[in-house]
């Protein structure tokens, strides 16, 4: 017999169930986990070797938790992957409003009715599921809202005086018994109602109203918090961080690898759109090193953070704006092409937080820059290093395309050109072949012309050629012509 089919307590006394803390029940199944081998934290990219390994320190040794970090790094994410460490299934006495134990009731309700019903009393099961609550902590949060209050038309509807604790609102805190109770953005919440979480962390002790309810609440606490919110917005009191076991430090993804991984994981693309749009791997690379130049960039508040999610969002744009160019174009499939990172731009200045000087540059014309930064960041590991001062031009690895572009009128790329005729603007660039087959002699033939392209715009970065941005396109010539 399964045990979500036991319907009343005295079958779950006979099943030989265990009540376990939900401290313990965590700790019991990651100890199991561990042994076989399995993966804890599946689909939590990046954080293998530093932030895990701590949190698994932290499960086992039955600490409420505190992830510091700043925006974009799983620290929620984090949190709800904890509840796949949870039983199945968990009993509660059936009409419970805070989750009791059968075997273990601590409310009024579920030790009255088991007294009425003893073995007979019915019994239900939550899934492990719905064992996560999660509260964003914001100035108007009230300690009626997270713990609990007098409720008059209970009081009045139950004929109760006020003396009475059955008119009592239990809050959100007392509802996520026996749960991971989540706490995001902590800094923002107010200071006096912090202390209101001192008892509920260490002793149990909820008190509403005048009344003191002992419940030994059963919780397992998740904090988050952004490290920039300490000095701009609040901080947590020192008496609540000094009740909190561990604070475990997050953090962007490392290297580029592992960014792709996070965004395709992310960006949930449909089959239209994987069907229609190819995507070179090195426009994957450029659209990750995007964020990695940002978090480093004079003109990005670096307290702030670049989210993650930037790059999700930017990916996403990235392929609409080749899917939109096939759709006009009346075609079934295109590749990905480096003007394309145009339509990036709004995901881009929706993500980053700008310092003065960034501001006075504009928001646009920063997240060009980030493009571009990101190319000439990459360009070095594709092909020989371009240098400012070159004793002999002629034998540079690029003199050839620079002498095409000083003999020819230039080269133009539009936005919304058939794959054919773009292809064949970059083909007439014939030292862009000998380049190419040259350096990167595995170039596949789908990822050709992407390359092409990357060492036009890598060129413009080193002062070696000029792009100048019109309405359809983009356009390529000598350094000196204008």
């Amino acid at each position: 017999m399964k045990m979500e089919n036991i319907k009343t307590l005295g079958e779950l006394k006979k099943s030989g169930y265990v009540t376990k803390s939900i401290k313990d029940e965590l700790r019991h199944n990651l100890r199991e986990k561990i042994k076989s081998g399995k993966p804890v934290f599946e689909g939590v990219h990046g954080f293998e070797n530093t932030v895990i390994p701590e949190l698994e320190r932290a499960i086992l040794s039955r600490h409420n938790i505190n992830l510091l970090g700043l925006r974009g790094q799983a620290k929620t994410r984090l949190a709800r992957k904890m509840t796949e460490l949870l039983d199945e299934y968990m009993p509660i006495v059936e009409g419970s409003e805070i989750n009791d134990d059968p075997l273990n009731p601590i409310s009024r309700y579920a030790k009255e009715l088991i007294a009425d019903k003893k073995e007979d009393t019915p019994i239900s099961w939550i899934h492990r599921n719905d064992r996560f609550f999660e509260k964003l902590a914001t100035p108007d949060v009230t300690v009626a809202d997270i713990i609990g209050d007098v409720d008059p038309i209970k009081a009045a509807n139950l004929k109760l005086s006020y003396a009475d604790d059955r008119v009592i609102h239990y809050g959100m805190i007392p509802r996520a018994n026996r749960c991971i109770f989540v706490i995001n953005e902590l800094p923002d919440l107010q200071a006096r109602i912090q202390v209101a979480l001192f008892n509920i962390l260490q002793e149990g002790d909820v008190q509403i109203r005048g009344y003191k309810v002992r419940l030994p609440l059963d919780m397992q606490f998740v904090f988050t918090a952004n490290p920039e919110d300490y000095t701009n917005r609040g901080s947590i009191v020192t008496p609540l961080k000094d009740r909190i076991g561990s604070q475990i430090l997050t953090h962007y993804p490392e290297t580029i690898a592992v960014a792709k991984i996070i965004t395709a994981q992310e960006a949930k693309l449909n089959e239209d759109q994987s069907n229609s749009v190819y995507v070179p791997s090195l426009a994957k690379d450029i659209l990750e090193q995007i964020s990695f130049e940002a978090r480093e960039s004079e003109y990005v508040d670096s307290k702030s953070g670049v989210s993650a999610r930037m790059s999700i969002t930017a990916y996403q744009n990235l392929i609409s704006t080749a899917e939109r160019r096939a759709l006009k174009l009346g075609v079934n499939r295109t590749t990905v092409r480096l003007a394309d990172f145009m339509g990036v731009i709004p995901a881009i200045t929706g993500k980053v937080e700008l310092v003065y000087e960034g501001e006075q540059e504009g928001a646009a014309m920063v997240a060009q820059k980030l493009i571009a930064d990101a190319v000439a960041t990459l360009f070095p590991t594709y092909f020989p290093k371009i240098g400012k001062l070159e004793k002999d031009p002629s034998k540079s690895a690029y003199a050839d395309i620079i002498d095409w572009f000083e003999n020819e009128p230039g080269l133009e790329l539009l936005d919304d050109a058939t794959d054919e005729d773009y292809k064949k603007e970059l083909d007439s660039v014939k030292p862009l072949n000998e380049l190419i087959k040259k350096y990167q002699p595995e170039t596949s033939k789908e990822d050709t012309h992407f390359i092409k392209e990357f060492v036009l715009w890598a060129l413009v970065e080193y002062k070696k050629l000029s792009k100048d941005r019109f309405v359809e396109g983009f356009q390529f010539s000598d350094l000196f012509t204008r």
